[in-house]
């Protein structure tokens, strides 16, 4: 009998957005001759499943189940298609391990660690990995931009801790605008990361687990067109995305390499998309974040990096829902 995934997707953030389009592709290329995959949005006015013929079926929370005409559906795994909270930080996964159910993302714990960017590139410097130095800021401990700037040196990113999508973020470049950017940030989130600047080429990769086995996926670089990878350069098209990248094979050695050494560090589960810098004067990938739930739309990432290994979306898909069952 064919397992029952349960696709989920929205959530309670500014990246639901994000998410509905991220499961449009999914649906279309789950094998159906393996699974029978049902849509679930979960979103701030309530949980429920989407039918094909449009009709909606309220979840059941005490067990994650959905009736449809009289028949209780429990779901075998999830596939976890939402960005942002509560899908990418934690919260529902801690939920579906009380439920025993099994899911296709990092658990809890790594999921609510890398949700917070700070906290990511404090254990990716612990074990021994590049990062940029920066200074976590709280809205509730006011720090003036000079206190700021006694510690780190301009240029600086300034961006919400939490979240991804890169909404709230600003690259300053003079002290005098430090400030509205602090202010930017704070809006979307309570606590503020302000991070040197490293020059370098963008490069990112997906990385996931197949059969137990860590795999890299093809890198891709990022060329932006604005003065960096923004909202609207990642989901507008002011980006140019090259995969796979143009880089020489000892730096695609080295990115690929920390890759794995941190798919490995944070203990990651399922597929996810880890952000570098390299910088040519140390010769060295800086690490910038790592993505638990990358975007999974036509135009994301993973899907451009999954068709350059010369998989299907089908097989890779297969592959993660398979790999969550281990």
């Amino acid at each position: 009998m064919k397992k029952k995934i349960a696709l989920i997707t929205g959530g309670y953030s500014g990246e639901a957005v994000i998410s509905y389009k991220s499961a449009q592709s999914i649906e279309k290329n789950i094998d159906r001759e393996k699974w029978d995959c049902y849509k679930i949005d979960i979103n701030p006015a309530g949980w429920n499943y989407l039918a094909p013929d449009g009709k909606t079926y309220p979840v059941d929370k005490n067990d994650f189940s959905v009736t449809v005409n009289g028949t209780r559906i429990h779901f075998d795994a999830v596939l976890v298609g939402l960005h942002g909270t509560p899908g990418e930080d934690g919260k529902l996964q801690g939920y579906f391990d009380t439920l025993n159910i099994p899911y296709t993302s990092c658990d809890t714990a790594t999921s609510a660690l890398t949700f917070n960017k700070r906290y990511t590139v404090a254990v990716a410097s612990f074990a021994g990995m590049h990062v940029a130095r920066s200074v976590h800021l709280f809205k509730h401990i006011p720090v003036s931009p000079q206190q700021i700037l006694s510690d780190i040196r301009l240029p600086v990113f300034v961006k919400p801790n939490n979240g991804g999508s890169s909404i709230g973020m600003s690259k300053v470049k003079k002290p005098e605008e430090l400030q509205a950017a602090l202010d930017k940030a704070f809006r979307e989130d309570d606590q503020v990361l302000v991070e040197e600047f490293i020059s370098g080429r963008e490069l990112t990769i997906g990385v996931f687990k197949s059969k137990g086995k860590i795999i890299t996926l093809p890198i891709t670089e990022i060329i932006a067109k604005n003065e960096f990878f923004d909202f609207e350069a990642k989901y507008e098209g002011a980006s140019e995305e090259i995969t796979p990248a143009q880089v020489d094979e000892s730096i695609a050695e080295k990115v690929r390499a920390e890759a794995v050494k941190a798919y490995a560090v944070f203990n990651c589960r399922g597929v996810v998309r880890i952000d570098f810098i390299y910088n040519a004067e140390s010769g060295q990938p800086y690490m910038l974040e790592i993505n638990t739930v990358p975007g999974q739309s036509e135009a994301s990432i993973v899907p451009q990096q999954v068709r350059a290994m010369g998989w299907t979306l089908m097989e890779f898909y297969s592959a993660l829902i398979e790999e969550c069952f281990q």
